[in-house]
């Protein structure tokens, strides 16, 4: 193993060792052999090996992640993965009562857990794991995949324009990357980003605009086809040939700003894709398609169903760490597996091919999760995140607020730091009512933890952070919330734009996911007067991340300061979680719900 001895490997892996079941065509682990090194030892399986992270948001250095305890699921996707969450999630891999699986995978006994396992992630250790991974099973034959949303999420990649990002990556040696908040910089900082990264940078479902084309505006991968980028690549693994089709997120340019990327078009483009992979089945000859994908996972699944030819696809965008490769059955009969590797760098997917006459025959996954405080520290990596952090240390470094609480984001409706944001636009910038986008990117903050800016920033930092104050109708908010909802229920996935629900201050409101548009909030309350909102009344509401224009408000993340420093120290008497009462009879038995982790 190279950066590390085989003595800190033991002591790493003797510490980590546990139980560790064997799902579905999982590699089996003997962590509990007596030999420690056993929890990363994966048996010997194949002759091709994809490694793949995803939706790291730019935490370059461990963090805690809590997991949701509502991810909810309908229609036909109910009761299915990633919809499962909590004690239900552990029953279903028969992982309950292993704690270092439990902290890995659910909300279970998170602050229990997180006070004896620490935190995760951490490139430094990410790059520990994937060279040990490389060195096992040989170099020659594995490659790293990145399935995007890694340029963005923290006060560093902000103030280089997702730069330092590139140059972890570059570090880390991944081989074929996508995007989707990579397109929240301005196009020319995506390009040259892009003539930096080491990897190949993929997308079949980015297209430059004809006009941009002919105007001379915009350049493009292929003007004959109008991608902006190169669809797809081929590797050479062993003597295989595997293809990687790249597939960005979707909706870009409807949840994002398309005014930093005007000549460019996204699409799910699911006649596309069929054409691409039957054109590269018959161009070059792979022995696996491979998909690298930013759908979210629900999407994944529905393109598994509608297109055929694709062995495996390697999604993000959800977050959702679901341990197995789920088989979904498409359009030809054949099937396809989906798999997703969670976010912030917590996990790392790894599938084992063995590919014999020109097809796999069999494959083995296993997604490892990174617990980061007790693996050592690539020195290279780490002199890297020393070296792009320095200049900005002090700020980082600077001390807001204290909190008996603990802090996370992560879920359909509000979460405590959300709530904390919402607060803010209410007392600070003097709105009766408060909106904040549902993003699945931030970290989470443990009781007793100081709270730095660092911190704030995983919750704050992007490129539009601008504040609003501005009058809405009560029906202009109820619209708001009905019109996110439908992105977020929606019963085709194909109309999901991703992300979770609007996060509220300063109101109530019940929601009923199963109806349908228009007709799923109800009883929206005014929680300071307890009276209900009305439909004709006007109403000061303070929000932030306009996505089809600039605010002229503070950033966002001043605001909370402020705030922040205001309340000094953070419990549940100055922290009251508002917004969506869901409709227990829609949830009523949903796994995709444990209201024992409720906050």
């Amino acid at each position: 193993m190279s950066k590390m001895s085989r003595r800190e490997f033991i002591y790493m892996s003797a510490l980590l060792a546990g139980t560790a079941p064997v799902f579905a065509n999982s590699h089996t682990r003997l962590s509990n052999s007596g030999k420690g090194e056993d929890y990363y030892k994966l048996d010997s399986f194949g002759n091709v090996r994809l490694m793949h992270m995803t939706d790291c948001h730019a935490q370059l250095l461990p963090v805690y992640f809590r997991e949701p305890n509502v991810n909810l699921g309908f229609f036909e996707n109910e009761g299915k993965p990633p919809h499962i969450v909590g004690d239900k999630l552990l029953e279903r891999y028969g992982i309950k009562g292993d704690k270092r699986l439990e902290y890995a995978f659910s909300c279970v006994n998170f602050e229990k857990h997180a006070k004896e396992m620490g935190r995760i992630g951490g490139f430094a250790q990410i790059k520990t794991v994937v060279d040990h991974l490389k060195n096992s099973f040989g170099a020659d034959k594995c490659l790293l995949l990145d399935g995007g949303d890694t340029w963005q999420g923290s006060w560093t990649s902000l103030q280089t324009r997702g730069k330092d990002m590139v140059g972890a990556m570059n570090v880390l040696g991944v081989d074929v990357a996508v995007g989707h908040w990579e397109f929240t910089y301005k196009a020319e900082e995506v390009l040259e980003n892009v003539s930096h990264l080491k990897a190949d940078f993929i997308a079949q479902n980015i297209k430059v605009k004809e006009d941009s084309l002919f105007n001379g505006t915009a350049e493009a991968y292929d003007e004959d086809t109008g991608h902006a980028f190169k669809p797809y690549t081929i590797k050479e693994l062993n003597g295989s040939r595997i293809a990687i089709i790249g597939q960005a997120f979707p909706y870009t340019t409807i949840a994002n700003p398309q005014r930093n990327i005007p000549d460019w078009t996204f699409a799910i483009r699911e006649n596309e894709m069929q054409e691409m992979v039957d054109q590269v089945r018959e161009e070059e000859k792979p022995d696996a398609v491979i998909v690298l994908s930013h759908n979210g996972y629900d999407v994944d699944k529905r393109m598994a169903e509608v297109c055929s030819g694709i062995d495996f696809i390697m999604g993000g965008h959800t977050h959702d760490g679901v341990p197995e490769a789920y088989e979904v059955k498409n359009a030809n009969g054949g099937k396809t597996y989906v798999c997703n590797a969670g976010s912030n760098g917590k996990f790392l997917n790894v599938l084992d091919l063995d590919v014999q006459n020109g097809k796999i025959k069999d494959f083995k996954f296993t997604l490892l999760p990174i617990f980061s405080d007790l693996i050592p520290e690539d020195p290279d990596m780490k002199k890297y995140i020393e070296l792009v952090r320095r200049p900005f240390q002090k700020e980082l470094s600077r001390e807001i607020a204290t909190t008996d609480m603990t802090l996370f984001r992560r879920g359909n409706f509000n979460g405590s730091w959300d709530q904390l944001i919402c607060d803010s636009l209410i007392e600070i910038e003097g709105a009766e009512v408060s909106l904040s986008p549902g993003f699945r990117w931030g970290t989470s903050i443990m009781p007793g933890q100081t709270i730095t800016f660092d911190d704030l920033a995983t919750q704050t930092a992007m490129t539009y952070p601008e504040t609003y104050v501005k009058e809405f109708t009560g029906a202009m908010i109820k619209d708001t919330l009905e019109d996110v909802a439908d992105n977020l229920f929606n019963a085709d996935p194909f109309l999901q734009s991703g992300g979770d629900m609007v996060r509220t201050g300063g109101i109530s409101y019940r929601i009923d996911p199963t109806k349908k548009m228009g007709n799923r909030i109800s009883d929206i309350v005014m929680t300071k007067t307890g009276e209900k909102m009305k439909a004709n009344k006007k109403y000061k509401v303070g929000g932030w991340s306009t996505v089809n224009g600039v605010s002229e408000g503070r950033p966002i993340w001043e605001v909370t300061e402020d705030y922040l420093r205001e309340l000094k120290h953070i419990n549940d008497t100055n922290l009251k979680i508002n917004g969506a009462k869901m409709d227990m009879l829609a949830v009523k038995g949903n796994v995709g719900y444990d209201p024992k982790y409720d906050y």
